[in-house]
């Protein structure tokens, strides 16, 4: 049985991704923070312990590693440790690789189609340049620059997810939040700038990515957009959650909430995906709203 180690598997994605993986077969083990009990062989330790990252690798012995693990809000307070995390963190994990000598037939790393930064027109393919307007993108944009001498050296394929959203997100995301308010039939929704559009995945539509792309050997040394191709403005996943619910809220701006660097339009090209893992999105937003909606 081939082994997978995840960093991050008590994560969002980590969840759906140890699912898939597991359903395909492969022996999965994660690093993380905490335990996240849900059955699956854990190694708890940091990105920032590379002894203990060494060590992990070294027990594991595993043919692939998924990384996941990461600062990933964009309202994180620490801008340091957004930085420490994301790009110290993996380029330690690169190195207890290389020092572990273990024969690892892929390595994907996850950055982020933030560091597009604030492209309004056309399909965004990954040869736009990183245009970062947030730390955390600035942070994901460094790591991919610092990975280029390991790069040379492993078989590393970057991917940089767009928005993607389910079942058990954190609240502190847009998408759950704004479900949960039409589920509580709220009269009120407070929201920042509605007609900034993005490009919604659903997260097992973005496992799935993870899982094509692991024993794909034309992915080595590339770098993927993980995304549906399609973009709506927020209005648009209220109108969708209206029609779902039966419900309408009064929708508040409230001018805390808007971001002055936030990105107004993120529309992901996926035709170097879809050519390479031939597989392409199984959900609509519809689908993924309704699931989220009905599963509270």
């Amino acid at each position: 049985m081939k082994k997978v180690l995840v960093t991050g598997l008590d994560s969002f994605t980590g969840y759906y991704v140890n699912e898939l993986l597991v359903s395909a077969g492969y022996d999965v083990f994660g690093y993380c923070r905490q335990n996240p009990n849900n059955d699956a062989q854990i190694i708890q330790g940091d990105l920032l312990s590379p002894d203990r990252l060494e060590a992990a690798v070294k027990q594991v012995q595993p043919n692939f590693v998924i990384h996941l693990a990461a600062v990933s809000s964009v309202q994180h307070s620490d801008k340091l440790d957004i930085y420490r995390t994301n790009v110290i963190g993996t380029l330690n994990l690169l190195e207890a690789i290389k020092k572990a000598k273990v024969g690892i037939t892929k390595i994907i790393l996850a950055s982020s189609a933030n560091i597009y930064g604030n492209k309004t027109e056309g399909m965004i393919s990954e040869s736009h340049p990183a245009e970062p307007v947030n730390e955390y993108a600035a942070s994901k944009a460094a790591m991919e620059m610092a990975i280029k001498p390991y790069a040379m050296q492993l078989p590393i394929t970057v991917v940089r997810p767009f928005n993607y959203t389910g079942v058990s997100q954190s609240r502190n995301f847009l998408i759950p939040k704004i479900v949960s308010h039409f589920v509580e039939k709220k009269s009120v929704l407070e929201l920042g700038n509605i007609d900034v559009s993005r490009d919604f995945s659903d997260v097992r539509d973005i496992s799935q990515y993870y899982v094509g792309l692991l024993e794909n050997e034309e992915a080595i040394g590339k770098i993927f957009n993980l995304c549906s191709g399609v973009s709506h403005k927020l209005a648009d996943v209220i109108g969708y959650l209206e029609s779902i619910s039966g419900h309408r809220p009064e929708i508040k701006i409230n001018q805390d909430f808007v971001r002055k660097n936030d990105v107004k339009v993120l529309l992901g090209d996926n035709t170097i995906l879809l050519k390479t893992i031939h597989k392409k999105p199984n959900y609509t937003l519809m689908n993924t709203l309704e699931w989220m909606y009905f599963s509270k």
